[in-house]
């Protein structure tokens, strides 16, 4: 299959002989296990190109690993070489032109820090653990993307290494249509070595944090919030959980384990205007409690950090959904009230503002006109057996909603088959990254992903 050693590769070449492998093999779903042959740990765009070269030469199925925070697991494989991105983090923030550069291997909590130091951010995940690589390149969806669109909305160029081990710049002078496929399209065209954004004015402080209710409570509240978030301004963005009350300092004791819909918002404006906005919100029904204040942007960036740590065992399904009617609602209600993990729960994004209000083909980055996300995980421990119950809890929800699902944001499936990958662009957008695909990579080489697959395969 190829020698271990990598010609003109200046990192650090992993194989299952060196004490290292098992950790470098690890990624965020606990549920994924898998022994590549090679991890071949990059240290510049230089690398990455030996690394492509030598996995073409000795055909060797290829992963690329960003954050490893990709829930079906495409960062790792079996058998094949892994093109490890994660020693690659370094940021360079410009606060004249208010951009920033990010390599490949940079976590969104260290892209925040750096860009906060000035008073700066862009759309980004809402775990701190999360990659910026992944999340980009399937579109990214987070606390400020009403605000200021998503993240891909926000890339501005990049550095890519092809299929041919040929290093490109993407831009909207250089190769518009490469751009326009890494905003949304993955990491179908290449391996991304470089990420240059948009950054705009924010905090340190912003108003954020979640109010809750109790579950039961989910059926009027939620159809408050649907009037309440078709007025609400773009500088506000929302994202509700059901979940169970973990016991996290910061939640009232009382209240750790009981079962509740939490509300929790970010408004990237003027702190007393936000106090206004969401004022109706915070007094509706019975809150159990209200942890909305002035806070540090990257103090709310971490909040979800401890909900959702590397190791556990993930199962995802989700859909766009246009609009939430009374029916969804209650749905959504009586099958989370049914969760048995204490750690399971859905979370839904509110859509809208900038994310909506950019042209449907303006990026690869789909549906824009979707009003909601709904991202429904089952999650368990790995010593626990139950996988099959979750999974189960997790698809019979995604069922229930069936008659409504509308689309698919592309980084919350897990492999569900090229009929899924299509939902997520539509047909003449797929079409389109098929197009540039067969120009860029037409065998296929980068393929473990949430695949375009070149017309030739």
């Amino acid at each position: 299959m190829g020698g271990m050693e990598i010609p003109g590769f200046r990192g650090r070449v992993l194989t299952s002989s060196d004490a290292a492998f098992d950790d470098a093999r690890r990624i965020w779903n606990g549920a994924i296990d898998r022994k590549p042959a090679l991890i071949a740990q990059c240290t510049e765009a230089a690398d990455v190109i030996a690394a492509v070269r030598h996995a073409r030469q000795h055909e060797l199925l290829v992963s690329v690993r960003g954050g490893g925070h990709g829930v079906a697991g495409h960062a790792m494989n079996d058998g094949g070489i892994v093109v490890d991105l994660s020693q690659m983090r370094g940021v360079r923030v410009d606060p004249e032109s208010r951009t920033a550069v990010g390599e490949p291997g940079l976590l969104w909590g260290d892209f925040d820090q750096a860009t906060q130091a000035v008073g700066l951010a862009t759309t980004g995940g809402i775990v701190t653990h999360t990659g910026i690589a992944g999340l980009t390149l399937g579109g990214g969806i987070g606390w400020l993307m009403r605000a200021y669109g998503t993240t891909a909305d926000n890339l501005i160029a990049a550095d890519v290494v092809t299929a041919d081990g040929t290093l490109v710049h993407a831009s909207e002078q250089d190769d518009p249509e490469l751009l326009w496929g890494l905003r949304g399209g993955g990491g179908n065209f290449g391996v991304v070595t470089r990420f240059s954004y948009r950054l705009h004015q924010l905090g340190p402080n912003v108003l954020a944090g979640p109010v809750v209710w109790p579950m039961e409570d989910a059926p009027e509240v939620m159809r408050f919030y649907r009037e309440f978030c078709a007025s609400a301004p773009n500088q506000l963005t929302t994202i509700t959980q059901y979940r169970t009350l973990p016991a996290f300092p910061i939640f009232p004791a009382r209240f750790h384990g009981r079962k509740v819909l939490q509300i929790g918002s970010v408004w990237a404006g003027d702190i007393a205007e936000g106090q206004r906005i969401l004022a109706p919100l915070r007094g509706f029904g019975k809150p159990l409690f209200d942890l909305v204040a002035p806070k540090p942007y990257v103090a709310n960036q971490s909040a979800n950090d401890k909900a959702v740590p590397h190791g556990w065992h993930y199962y995802w399904k989700s859909t766009d959904l246009p609009d939430l009617d009374d029916e969804m609602i209650d749905i959504i209600t009586e099958h989370s009230l049914r969760m048995r993990s204490p750690r399971s729960y859905s979370i839904l994004f509110q859509l809208g503002g900038a994310v909506a209000s950019a042209g449907e083909d303006d990026t690869a980055y789909s549906h824009r006109a979707a009003s909601f996300n709904l991202n429904i995980n089952g999650v368990w421990l790995p010593d626990e057996d139950r996988g099959a119950e979750e999974s189960a809890w997790t698809r019979g929800l995604f069922d229930a909603l069936q008659p409504f699902h509308y689309g698919v944001y592309v980084n919350f499936l897990m492999d569900e088959g090229p009929e899924r990958v299509r939902q997520a662009y539509g047909e003449a957008k797929h079409r389109r990254l098929v197009a540039l695909k067969d120009l860029l990579d037409p065998d296929n080489v980068f393929r473990l992903n949430q695949n375009i697959a070149p017309s030739a395969v």
